[in-house]
């Protein structure tokens, strides 16, 4: 027998066997990673908990027999993708996709499968549509827009009734079927007037007719069920960040519609988030979006930034992130201008240990950041950086590498001929990102006798 056809087999002998009078409430998730990227897949509830692994085999099969899980909405893992599954009582769901083409190559099969082809089916279709809403719709007048997007939603609406009448499923499983449509495109509409703007150059429309925003009314932030959907989500956040907008008066210093005063108009984001959202997950992790947001995004002084952590402490209370958000505050504040660069220590070519601060010293150093997983980068930034030394001398330009591999940093740096005496490595790259606020690999970091300058610059844009 064919080992598919007998893997199937042995799955669905075991689901069917047993005591015919009892419900079967265990259920089997399994299937098989062709071209796998690592040797597991882990399978998350959706508060994002690990429930369990499982170990690929020779024939890069896996398979899970869940005893006491409740039916709602997961996902599992196969590092680095991941992808959602919906799973009920009595399931039998195997899988098959291919790690070179994830999403588009995932199939569902067994009981249970129906509906989460549907769900996948449903994620692809809004990816192409997102592309062509982006360059084509947008730019519409708001009506023809809310047409367009209407008509789509009342297709995906209609596919699923459709499905209903062919397969059994659950109220909650259709709940979720509903939001995910629903939301997806009510989320076009809460981004419609910034991106509008952008492709057009007008003003943005204030006064839209009543059936634009009608779904507003029903609106509800109470259902815990929804936090996990990707589409309730991004829909709540665009949500907030447009009655922000509107709702802001001279304080947030509006000119030529752009918010000019951040601080402000994060601190209303702040205030709504706290007058509306009563869920305590959502409302956690809606505090914890707009705190990266604002700290990450954009770079204010620590004034401000002080300021802002202080309203983020009284409005977010007991928040489950406020560990993460605490650290990242204090990086950053270990990182303003006229500090000196924090005590990192890195690795040069000899193997032999450095502080950062005592490469920097007594002359002006820009930091700047590569890995080998991402060749074309290190050939472009190598490029950059000898482009610009040709320009301005008085910088002393140096590389941290991260995530690399000793023995393939120093045959990068000998093929590329950089001079090893500006090449250092990263000790250990959670502490890099960590002490550094290391979050974009284009991130240079300007010094003058190791005093930083300017911690969150390009080294595409940076004026040297």
């Amino acid at each position: 027998m064919n080992k598919n056809l007998l893997y199937i087999f042995l799955l669905l002998f075991a689901v069917g066997c047993g005591n015919g009078a009892k419900k079967n409430n265990t259920i089997f998730f399994a299937g098989e990673i062709v071209n796998p990227a690592n040797k597991y897949v882990v399978l998350y509830n959706s508060d994002n908990i690990k429930l369990d692994s499982a170990k690929l085999d020779t024939d890069n099969r896996f398979s899970f027999q869940l005893d006491s899980i409740k039916e709602g909405l997961y996902h599992f893992e196969h590092a680095p993708e991941y992808q959602y599954i919906y799973l009920h009582e009595g399931d039998s769901i195997q899988i098959r996709l291919n790690t070179m083409d994830f999403d588009e190559s995932l199939v569902f099969s067994g009981k249970g499968s129906e509906f989460n082809n549907f769900l996948i089916d449903l994620y692809l279709v809004h990816e192409k549509e997102e592309r062509i809403i982006r360059s084509s719709y947008f730019s519409l007048e708001p009506e023809e827009f809310h047409e367009k997007i209407e008509t789509l939603r009342k297709e995906k609406l209609q596919n699923l009734k459709e499905l209903k009448q062919e397969v059994t499923i659950s109220e909650a499983a259709s709940e979720i079927a509903e939001v995910s449509i629903n939301y997806n495109y009510y989320n076009y509409k809460e981004i419609y007037p910034f991106e509008h703007r952008k492709r057009t150059g007008r003003k943005l429309a204030h006064n839209f007719s009543p059936n634009f925003y009608a779904y507003r009314k029903d609106l509800s932030f109470n259902n815990k069920r929804l936090n996990y959907l990707t589409p309730y989500y991004n829909f709540v956040k665009s949500h907030l960040k447009n009655l922000s907008y509107m709702g802001c008066d001279k304080k947030c210093g509006v000119k030529n519609e752009i918010i000019t005063n951040q601080l402000h108009f994060n601190r209303h984001k702040l205030n709504l988030i706290d007058s509306l959202i009563k869920e305590e997950e959502l409302r956690d992790n809606l505090f914890r979006n707009v705190a990266l947001e604002y700290l990450l995004g954009v770079h204010d002084n620590e004034k401000n930034n002080a300021i802002f952590i202080d309203d983020f402490h009284l409005r977010s209370g007991d928040n489950r992130h406020l560990k993460e958000i605490n650290e990242l505050y204090q990086g950053i504040t270990n990182v303003q201008p006229h500090k000196k660069i924090p005590d990192l220590m890195v690795t040069d070519y000899e193997g032999k240990e450095i502080s950062l601060q005592k490469i920097a010293k007594n002359k002006k150093v820009v930091f700047y950041f590569w890995t080998a997983s991402n060749r074309r980068y290190f050939k472009d930034v190598t490029k950059k950086i000898a482009e610009i030394s040709k320009k301005n001398n008085q910088y002393t330009f140096v590389g941290i590498n991260y995530n690399t591999d000793n023995a393939t940093w120093k045959g990068l740096i000998e093929r590329a001929q950089l001079d090893k005496d500006n090449q250092y490595q990263a000790n250990d790259q959670r502490e890099l990102t960590k002490t550094l606020i290391f979050d974009k690999a284009n991130r240079c970091i300007i010094t003058n006798n190791a005093k930083i300058v300017d911690a969150f610059n390009s080294i595409w844009s940076a004026n040297f």
